[in-house]
C-alpha cells in the first residue's frame, strides 16, 4: 500500500472505532436506565413488604396488648410484717424476715394503690399488732380511712396482742376486725400451735368480740380447717360470737412457706382432702355467716402484698414476688401477681365491707 492508502485505511478504522464507541455508550446508557428502573421497583416492593410486615406485627402486638387487661386492685391484703408470736403449723406466710417498711414509705405505697382503684385494704401478718405494739398498724388504719377515705379498712389478727386502748384511739377508723380461730377446744389450739404460753386463745377472742361491739367494729372469724379440727362442730360457739362473716379456709400448701426444703413449717400433716373439707361445710351449712374457701378458690383470687410491697404470685404453688410497687408502680407490678379477677368475684370477694353500710346493731 502507498502512503495515501495507509492513511485512508487508518482514518476509516478510526471512524469505525468512534461509531462503535458511540453505540456502546448508548447501550450502556439504556442498560443503566433499565437497571435503575428495576432497582427502584425492587426497593419499592421490599419497602412495601417491610411496611406491611411491620404494620402486621404492630397490629398483632396491639391486639395482644388489648387482650391483656391490667387488674384493678379493688381489694388488697398487705402483710406488712412476717413476725408472729404464734407457731401455727400450717402457716403459709412465715417469719422469713423481720423487715417492716418505714411508715412514710408504707403510706406512699397505699396512696399509689388508692390511685389505681383500691377500695379495701386488709392488714395482716405475721401478727400485725406485734410491731410497735399496734401503733404502726393504728396509724396506717387511720391514714387509710381518714386521708385516703377508703370504703373499707380491715385487719386479720390472732387477737392475743390487742388492747382496749387501741380501740379507744383507732377503733372509729376500722371497719372489720377478723380474729383467727381454728378450734373452740384449747387442746386442739395447742396442737395446731395457735397459742402463746399458758394464755387462753379463746378468752382473747371473747374479749376482743366485746370490744368490737363496744367500739363499733364489725367482728369476723377466720378458721383454717385441717386434720386436727375437721371433725369439730363449731356451730354453737359461732352463734354465740355472732360474727358478720365466718371465713372457712381449707388448709393450703405453699412451697417455701409451709412445705419444701427451705420452709419454716411442715404443713403436710395438716392437709385434708376436698371431701373432708366438704363434709365440714355440710355439717355447718345452716350457718348464714359461713363463707367457704377451698384451695381452688383461695390460691389465685387474693392480691397479696408482702413486707416490701411486692405482689406475690401463688399460681405455681409458691409465692413468687413481683417488683415493689414503690419502684415500678402498681400497674407494672400487678401484672406479675397471678391475680384471677374472675375467681375473686366468684368466691364473693366483693361484699358489703364498709361498716357504714352493714346497718349493724351495736
Amino acid at each position: 500500500w502507498t502512503g495515501l492508502e495507509v492513511k485512508k485505511q487508518t482514518n476509516m478504522f478510526a471512524i469505525d472505532l468512534f461509531f462503535m464507541k458511540m453505540v456502546l455508550q448508548l447501550c450502556m446508557s439504556n442498560l443503566s436506565k433499565v437497571f435503575a428502573s428495576l432497582s427502584e421497583k425492587v426497593w419499592i416492593w421490599i419497602g412495601v413488604r417491610s411496611l406491611r410486615g411491620s404494620t402486621a406485627r404492630k397490629t398483632e402486638r396491639d391486639s395482644c396488648k388489648g387482650n391483656i387487661q391490667t387488674p384493678i386492685p379493688t381489694s388488697v391484703n398487705y402483710h406488712f410484717t412476717r413476725v408472729c408470736n404464734y407457731k401455727c403449723g400450717f402457716c403459709f406466710h412465715t417469719a422469713k424476715t423481720s423487715f417492716v417498711l418505714p411508715i412514710e414509705e408504707a403510706k406512699k405505697g397505699l396512696r399509689l394503690l388508692k390511685q389505681s382503684g383500691m377500695e379495701k385494704i386488709n392488714f395482716s401478718g405475721g401478727e400485725p399488732f406485734l410491731h410497735e405494739r399496734g401503733e404502726f398498724l393504728g396509724q396506717l388504719v387511720q391514714f387509710c380511712k381518714q386521708d385516703l377515705q377508703l370504703p373499707s379498712v380491715s385487719i386479720v389478727s390472732n387477737g392475743s396482742m390487742i388492747r382496749e386502748k387501741w380501740f379507744q384511739r383507732y377503733g372509729e377508723y376500722l371497719d372489720i376486725l377478723a380474729i383467727s380461730c381454728d378450734s373452740f377446744n384449747e387442746e386442739t389450739n395447742s396442737l395446731i400451735g395457735r397459742r402463746q404460753g399458758k394464755k387462753s386463745h379463746l378468752e382473747n377472742i371473747y374479749k376482743v368480740q366485746n370490744w368490737c361491739k363496744e367500739y363499733k367494729v364489725a367482728f369476723k372469724i377466720n378458721s383454717v380447717i385441717n386434720t386436727f379440727n375437721v371433725g369439730e362442730d363449731m356451730r354453737d360457739c359461732i352463734r354465740e360470737l355472732n360474727p358478720v362473716r365466718w371465713k372457712v379456709f381449707q388448709c393450703l400448701i405453699i412451697e417455701g412457706e409451709n412445705a419444701g426444703e427451705n420452709a419454716l413449717r411442715e404443713a403436710e400433716k395438716f392437709v385434708i382432702s376436698d371431701q373432708q373439707f366438704q363434709d365440714f361445710l355440710d355439717r355447718h351449712s345452716d350457718m348464714e355467716c359461713l363463707v367457704p374457701e377451698s384451695n381452688q378458690k383461695m390460691r389465685d383470687s387474693y392480691l397479696i402484698l408482702d413486707e416490701y410491697m411486692r405482689f406475690l404470685d401463688c399460681t405455681g404453688g409458691r409465692k413468687d414476688p413481683s417488683k415493689s410497687i414503690l419502684d415500678v408502680g402498681v400497674e407494672n407490678a400487678i401484672m406479675f401477681s397471678g391475680f384471677d379477677e374472675k375467681m375473686f368475684i366468684k368466691r364473693g370477694g366483693k361484699y358489703t365491707w364498709s361498716k357504714a353500710d352493714m346497718k349493724l346493731e351495736w
